[in-house]
């Protein structure tokens, strides 16, 4: 478990100097609410954004701390 904080810790560090850390988590939790509804969309609805199943559903898997490239910048 000390390597994923170890990891977290790297990732976030810099972010949490540049913005509050209220401002991390909201967005995180924003960031979670989007995967879960994600994985819940129907066929039609995952068609009309050029998703298939699979890549709905890997990305609701991810963890909340794995978060878009360009949040890190």
């Amino acid at each position: 478990m000390g390597g994923i904080r170890t990891a977290m810790a790297g990732l976030l560090a810099p972010r949490l100097r540049r913005r509050g850390v209220l401002e991390v988590l909201v967005q995180g939790q924003a960031l979670w609410r989007s995967r879960r509804r994600l994985a819940t969309l129907d066929e039609a609805a995952l068609r009309d954004l050029g998703l298939t199943r699979e890549q709905a559903m890997d990305e609701a898997a991810r963890a909340v701390w794995d978060v878009p490239s360009h949040w890190l910048k």
